[in-house]
């Protein structure tokens, strides 16, 4: 029998699933994605050695997900079988630095090697196989058709271990392209080649904000109560969003100075920055009176809270809607480096409201040029 014929096809992918069983209950994820990917480079191979025509790809999984449904059960559905053949096609290279990135046709591969592939890879790059990724991490990453923002998301969720629904939301909330919509090429590279680096306080703000997990609906009568409230509800995905690093300290932190009475919203502490953040949550657009209140709190925060081993406070305004020249003219260049202003969104944005946002901004920047500029 030809190794192209349909019966050799399919007891080839029963070989791979036998082996992955043995080693199930120690490797699951491992097993199950490599299996994954090993059948889909069995069918892709099977239908180029084949017809070319599409009609001949579609019979062949349908004649594969009838067996193996009988034979194995369920999980090989026609939509499935699909995704494990997108899968090889979109990870061509996710077996290229272990010892089995060329299976042996007339050997079975081992439980010990599905085992062996369990474990950390040394020297690991996106696009490459990681025991901590599941199958439903790569499914969700197939959905990134970008190649650098596809790097970028696999190494976010290895260094946050992110769960696949928390993933997703990253991916559905457009994170790599908030972070990217105004960065140069050298910054774009370094994100899809080591993701966040966070080494300054405005690599920790992003703009807009995007909490969508909230519910809430777009209205004139949202005030902020409400809003904060919504926030520390959703605590565990409002800190998803704020990005790594973040830690809750209190809310409605009260000041109090000669008798008057003041109140932070939020307050976190930044445990790579080492800093204090202060959050002032505005509904409606921002003012100058809005960020001069926020620096006070910065003051006082940096006089009277911080000790010798913290570095100065940052505050952050989040607000419906912003004018970035009054940001400008009211902080002046000592404290934009302290104080920032963000938008925040109550629904996931989409590229075309990014890009409208980018567009927005290089506008604002050419109107503040100085005169004869070559910039």
């Amino acid at each position: 029998m030809s190794d192209n014929h349909p019966d050799s096809l399919y007891q080839r992918i029963r070989d791979i699933l036998n082996a992955a069983q043995v080693g199930v209950s120690r490797t699951v994820n491992t097993t199950q994605v490599v299996s994954y990917w090993l059948i889909g480079r069995e069918i892709v191979e099977q239908e180029q050695q084949g017809q070319q025509r599409a009609e001949y790809g579609e019979s062949l999984l349908k004649d594969l997900s009838r067996r193996l449904t009988k034979d194995v059960g369920k999980g090989f559905s026609l939509s499935n079988l699909k995704y494990i053949r997108q899968f090889y096609l979109g990870f061509p290279n996710l077996l290229i630095a272990t010892s089995i990135s060329h299976t042996v046709r007339d050997q079975s591969l081992s439980s010990d090697q599905f085992t062996t592939l369990s474990q950390s890879q040394p020297n690991w790059q996106p696009g490459q196989l990681h025991p901590n990724l599941s199958w439903t991490h790569y499914r969700t990453l197939l959905r990134v058709e970008n190649l650098n923002a596809r790097a970028f998301y696999e190494i976010e969720a290895l260094k946050n271990n992110w769960s696949a629904r928390e993933l997703e939301r990253q991916i559905s909330s457009l994170l790599f392209e908030r972070l990217a919509k105004s960065t140069d090429k050298a910054g774009l590279m370094q994100l899809a080649t080591e993701g966040q680096i966070i080494q300054t306080p405005s690599d920790i703000f992003k703009d807009p904000v995007v909490i969508e997990f909230l519910d809430l609906p777009e209205s004139p009568h949202l005030v902020e109560s409400d809003l904060e409230t919504a926030l520390i509800s959703n605590l565990q995905t409002f800190l998803l969003e704020l990005g790594k690093g973040f830690a809750f300290v209190s809310r409605q932190e009260r000041i109090s100075l000669d008798g008057d009475h003041f109140y932070i919203d939020l307050v976190f502490y930044h445990t790579i920055l080492k800093c204090y953040i202060l959050i002032d949550l505005k509904v409606g657009k921002l003012n100058h009176g809005d960020l001069g209140q926020l620096q006070l709190y910065v003051n006082y925060y940096d006089l009277e809270r911080c000790v010798s081993d913290d570095n100065p406070t940052l505050g952050l305004i989040l607000c419906s809607d912003k004018n970035d020249a009054v940001v400008k003219y009211t902080l002046g260049p000592n404290q934009q480096t302290k104080i920032f202003a963000s938008r925040y969104q109550l629904h996931l944005p989409t590229e075309a409201e990014l890009q409208a946002e980018l567009h927005r901004e290089m506008a604002q920047f050419q109107d503040r040029r100085p005169p004869n500029s070559d910039i």
